[in-house]
């Protein structure tokens, strides 16, 4: 588990991808203090499993599942990336719960500066823009966000100086794709009121259960 807090910008050394998987190796430095092989990094927003690692560096295998939910497609060598570490078990939510599983991309659309903060415009598709909310979060390229507006095909978040001088998403172009996660709440919430309309959720006696309905959630919260 994550928060969207990036550690540090690292940069990609190799990217191996042969068929649709592959391997990955990022120079680092500070997200390497007290990791070891097995531990999960996030690489723009992807969790990674560290497999070796250097003094200057760690390597991870990507599978095709990542290759194609993700940007890595149109990533190469040189590019820079967002990292950070998987949350300690005692370490402080600065933000939001990030699992580090993509749900899929954005197409960056437009930079609007607005005094000291940058105004970001993100096309993605329904599926993913439908979990999205004003005011609510999201995690691009692992850095987590509020969303200021929604549209119908796109949304924006504002940037302020120091998110933008400590990651990657202001030095992106328009036309980059982003990694884009939901947030998991919204996920589950929408997995069970589908479950309720369809009849298919059930209690463990079998008969079908009562618990989340939309009336629910507008008495509630």
């Amino acid at each position: 588990m994550f928060t969207g807090i990036v550690e540090e910008i690292g940069i990609i050394k190799r990217l191996s991808v042969q068929g649709s998987s592959g391997q990955i190796a990022i120079g680092a430095k500070k997200v390497l203090e007290g990791t070891r092989i097995g531990d999960s990094i996030a690489v723009n927003g992807i969790c990674l499993t560290v497999t070796s690692l250097q003094k200057d560096g760690f390597t991870a295998d990507i599978m095709a599942e990542t290759v194609r939910r993700s940007s890595l497609s149109q990533s190469g060598n040189g590019d820079y990336v967002n990292l950070e570490r998987a949350m300690a078990a005692d370490g402080r939510f600065g933000a939001h719960i990030v699992s580090g599983h993509i749900d899929g991309t954005g197409r960056i659309l437009s930079y609007r500066r607005e005094e000291n903060a940058v105004w970001v415009e993100i096309e993605t598709p329904p599926e993913i823009l439908r979990l999205i909310v004003e005011k609510g979060s999201i995690c691009i390229d692992g850095i987590s966000l509020t969303v200021a507006l929604v549209g119908s095909t796109s949304f924006q978040v504002s940037i302020i100086p120091h998110t933008g001088g400590e990651t990657t998403l202001l030095k992106r172009k328009v036309g980059d794709l982003v990694n884009l996660e939901n947030d998991v709440v919204g996920k589950y919430v929408e997995r069970l009121l589908g479950q309720e309309q369809t009849g298919n959720s059930s209690s463990l006696e079998g008969k079908p259960s009562s618990g989340l309905t939309m009336e629910f959630l507008e008495t509630y919260l």
